[in-house]
C-alpha cells in the first residue's frame, strides 16, 4: 500500500464526506492546491457507460472558452503545399511521409496529432504507436480535416479531445490552479454539459481533483 505525505493527509482533513457543489468544489480544490508547481485541475465522471459497446462509446471534443493553461505542441500530417500552410498556421511539426516515418521509428514529441483525408492511409499504419497513446486522428475529433488552419487555430485555443476509458469514465484537464474560481467554474462547466449531453446513459457521479501528474498531489471532492 502506497505510504501517504504528511502533506496529503492534511489536505484530506479538509474534505468532508459529502456532495460538493462545482463553485464550492472548485474553492476547496484551489485551497487545497499547495504544491510549489501550477497544479492542474481535472474532472473524472463516471458516466455509467459501457464502452465494450457500440452505441456506449464516447469521444468528443470540447471548446474552453478560456484554454486549459497548458501549450500544447501539434503535429501534422499533410501533403505539398498543406505542409507549408499547416507550419504557417501555427503547427510545431509538419510533414508527409518523412514524419510519418519518424513517428513510426519513435518520435512522440507532440500532444496532439492532425491530418488531411489524403494521408489517413499513411497514418493507419501508425494504430500501433499511436492508439495506446489516444493521438491516433478521428474525424469525430475533428483531427482529420482539410481545414488544417482552422484546426490548429481552435485547439491551440483550447479545443480539447475527451474520451470514456474502458470503465466508462471520462478525463478532462480543464484549468490549472492559478486560474480565478469564476474562471475555473466557466471553463469546466462546458466539459460537463458536453459530457453528460452525448452520454448515452444518465450520469451517475461526477468528481473533481487537483493534479498534474498521474500521482494524486491532493484529494478530489465529489460534485453534484
Amino acid at each position: 500500500m502506497p505510504k501517504i505525505s504528511k502533506r496529503f493527509s492534511g489536505l484530506l482533513k479538509t474534505v468532508e464526506e459529502r456532495i460538493y457543489t462545482p463553485v464550492d468544489a472548485i474553492a476547496l480544490v484551489k485551497q487545497n492546491a499547495t504544491a510549489k508547481f501550477d497544479e492542474t485541475i481535472e474532472v473524472h465522471a463516471r458516466l455509467g457507460i459501457d464502452p465494450k459497446y457500440t452505441d456506449q462509446q464516447l469521444r468528443t471534443t470540447v471548446a474552453l472558452p478560456h484554454g486549459t493553461g497548458q501549450a500544447i505542441r501539434i503535429a501534422v500530417i499533410a501533403r505539398g503545399e498543406k505542409v507549408a500552410a499547416a507550419k504557417a498556421a501555427g503547427a510545431d511539426l509538419a510533414g508527409d511521409d518523412e514524419l510519418v516515418d519518424a513517428i513510426a521509428a519513435g518520435q512522440m514529441d507532440f500532444d496532439l496529432l492532425i491530418a488531411t483525408p489524403d494521408m489517413m492511409p499513411k497514418v493507419a499504419k501508425l494504430g500501433r504507436v499511436l492508439g495506446p497513446r489516444g493521438l491516433m486522428p478521428n474525424p469525430k475529433a475533428g483531427t482529420v480535416t482539410a481545414d488544417l488552419a482552422g484546426a490548429i487555430k481552435e485547439f491551440k485555443a483550447g479545443k480539447l479531445e475527451f474520451r470514456a476509458d474502458r470503465t466508462g469514465i471520462v478525463h478532462v484537464r480543464f484549468g490549472k490552479a492559478s486560474f480565478s474560481a469564476t474562471t475555473c467554474s466557466t471553463t469546466s462547466r462546458p466539459c460537463r454539459k458536453r459530457s453528460t449531453a452525448i452520454s448515452p446513459v444518465a450520469p451517475r457521479a461526477v468528481t473533481g481533483r487537483a493534479s498534474s501528474l498521474p500521482p494524486p498531489w491532493a484529494p478530489r471532492s465529489r460534485l453534484m
